[in-house]
């Protein structure tokens, strides 16, 4: 039994070729916290998911990629994900996961009203929630993302918010956690998401020096993917 990162997508190249990818992140957030296999599967270009029965958990990246693009790969996937949920394998969704989650499940997913959300932001804890028991409200997380969930699905828990994103983070049922932000991301890799889309941030109004000066490191919401595997995976068991 293993514990699977469903890829969605890559870091950005300018930040990867200096410190990896997503899959390292998170491994390295989770430290300590699972002792037994990993295992990676590039939901893209591999077709055929993992046997849902040999999987302890999955945590899903981020991508720039656009769950509104509604790409045969992410079809398959939402279809995948709803194969876990029935399943009760425990889910973790981060950022593009986060959404695709939602997609998946009932919610929507649009372009976020409020525009870009990137840096370091402020999450206000919700509703009480064993992911979070113990947490401060507010906590500095790190974010990248256009999209958002704009109706999370039906019988979803909101439990966090920002103040460009109101479904931050949300539950559904036992086993599914889901947030907007990047817990794996600390500041240097924050910084080099900033820089590669200063253009863009420029074009939109945003000021990408000050962005880059006020990205921090997040110890709170980095300790959510390892709070994810103790209390949802390793505890659950």
């Amino acid at each position: 039994m293993a514990l699977c990162v469903l890829r969605t997508g890559d870091a950005v190249a300018s930040v990867s070729v200096r410190r990896g990818e997503f899959s390292a992140w998170i491994q390295a957030s989770v430290a300590g916290a699972w002792q037994g296999q990993w295992t990676e599967h590039d939901a893209r270009v591999e077709v055929s998911f993992p046997e849902v029965t040999s999987l302890e958990g999955v945590i899903i990246t981020g991508s720039s990629a656009l769950v509104t693009e509604r790409a045969e790969w992410m079809l398959r996937t939402e279809a995948y994900i709803r194969e876990l949920v029935v399943a009760r394998v425990p889910i973790f969704g981060i950022c593009f996961g986060h959404q695709i989650v939602g997609q998946a499940l009932g919610g929507l997913v649009a372009k976020n009203p409020k525009g870009r959300e990137i840096g370091t932001v402020n999450v206000t804890i919700s509703a009480p929630d064993t992911l979070l028991e113990g947490l401060p409200t507010p906590f500095l997380a790190n974010a990248s993302h256009l999209e958002s969930v704009v109706k999370l699905p039906d019988g979803a828990r909101l439990i966090g918010r920002t103040d460009l994103e109101p479904h931050a983070m949300y539950a559904v049922g036992e086993r599914v956690r889901c947030v907007q932000f990047h817990p794996e991301f600390d500041q240097d890799v924050t910084r080099g998401y900033i820089e590669a889309r200063a253009d863009r941030i420029r074009e939109e109004g945003g000021d990408p020096n000050v962005l880059h000066e006020s990205a921090l490191e997040t110890p709170h919401a980095r300790s959510l993917v390892r709070r994810f595997v103790q209390e949802f995976v390793v505890r659950a068991k």
